[in-house]
């Protein structure tokens, strides 16, 4: 709901949608900065007290941004500090939550379910949130939204506060140095082919995501001729699209074939943006982001579980957070160049362009599916998590 609010505020208050781009940008670059240092954090320090300082910031950030509002006295350059502000924030929120998920369950064969269901909870928000979200900027402003996200992180601090975790075990790793640390993990991930292949692929999908939400004010307002509830409509559908992964996920029983998955959800993904980027009329483009959403989360996800699965233990949280940099830290990236390219050649050019670069990647990434295999699969075998070879 605040994110769809602050999209609508900044375009209703500025008609720029290089400005629109700009507050995308802002929002998420600091992930893109700082996610890194989050993942080394996140494997020498416990992650629980962690998680609850890094939503106690989130909830400072969304009450600052409502008082602003309320108070009369917001200005755009207040709401790129406090996007930056929060893409902080969830640079060492998101991967240190990433791999908490591991943390809170016993048995590692529901390792994938648990993800997919936590994707489940985020694309319900996803369709929720946005449809609500609409709503309620057209009845009593966008303040609202910003009033009720700073409200709702009581009840999440609440849900971590009646938790009972097991003792937190201290890394051995803990007397090496943070630098030493990160290159390890650098190293680590980009010496392996199937990490470093699954992370090029997200980073391109990413980054024509991030142009698509950042370019959804211009096709709600200037192509579809409507308000903030038409951009609550598009944003639901892509959202509908997105829990129907989720829960697609979240039935399978293993892992195997998810590769093939990976790629060809990132396929209908770049399809689904083209041909929405040629039509014109609502009740056509939302079945379109519908598939698009779907495309997009499930291959968003299934990279994450693969990522999750064959990764060592004590290189988790780099690893999740290079997962961080590529799902949402490339994002502000393609917010951005979004902007620019949009008024330069059209919202609907940009996404068509982008798109394409979707399809093309996925193609490259199903090319290279038999070498992966032959790389995942003693991982697989290692952890017994399959007897068999993946499909």
């Amino acid at each position: 709901m605040q994110q769809i609010a602050v999209s609508w505020l900044v375009y209703r208050m500025t008609n720029s949608v290089f400005l629109l781009g700009l507050v995308g940008f802002s929002s998420q670059i600091s992930t893109f900065l700082l996610a890194p240092l989050a993942g080394v954090i996140a494997d020498r320090h416990h992650r629980y007290r962690l998680i609850m300082i890094t939503q106690s910031l989130a909830m400072l950030q969304a009450t600052v941004l409502f008082v602003l509002y309320a108070t009369h006295t917001i200005a755009v350059w207040h709401i790129i500090l406090l996007s930056f502000f929060l893409g902080a924030v969830n640079a060492f929120d998101i991967p240190i939550r990433q791999s908490f998920t591991v943390d809170m369950i016993n048995n590692r064969e529901d390792l994938s379910n648990a993800i997919a269901l936590n994707s489940s909870m985020v694309n319900a928000a996803r369709l929720v949130g946005p449809s609500v979200g609409g709503i309620l900027i057209a009845l009593f402003g966008e303040g609202t939204c910003f009033l009720i996200n700073a409200l709702s992180y009581i009840a999440v601090l609440l849900s971590l506060m009646m938790m009972t975790m097991p003792p937190w075990k201290r890394s051995t790793h803990q007397k090496e140095s943070v630098m030493l640390q990160l290159k390890d993990g650098f190293s680590y991930a980009f010496n392996f082919m199937p990490i470093r292949t699954i992370l090029m692929l997200l980073s391109v999908i990413s980054l024509v995501a991030g142009g698509v939400q950042a370019l959804m004010p211009v096709f709600a307002r200037d192509v579809f001729h409507g308000g903030s509830k038409t951009l609550g409509l598009l944003m639901a559908a892509s959202g509908l699209g997105a829990l129907t992964g989720a829960i697609y996920l979240a039935s399978r029983k293993n892992v195997l074939g998810l590769g093939k998955i990976i790629g060809t959800t990132a396929a209908i993904f770049g399809a689904g943006v083209m041909i929405f980027s040629r039509i014109s009329f609502l009740p056509m483009a939302m079945p379109i982001l519908l598939f698009s959403g779907f495309g997009m989360m499930v291959q968003m996800a299934s990279s994450n579980i693969i990522l999750q699965t064959i990764v060592e233990e004590n290189k988790r949280g780099r690893v999740m957070s290079f997962y961080t940099m590529a799902f949402m830290g490339l994002s502000p990236f393609g917010s951005l160049f979004s902007g620019v390219l949009a008024a330069r050649i059209g919202a609907n050019n940009t996404l068509l362009g982008g798109g394409f670069l979707c399809i093309i990647a996925a193609i490259v990434f199903l090319l290279q599916l038999p070498t992966l295999r032959g790389f995942i699969r003693p991982v697989y075998i290692q952890k017994g998590i399959i007897q068999e070879p993946i499909n």
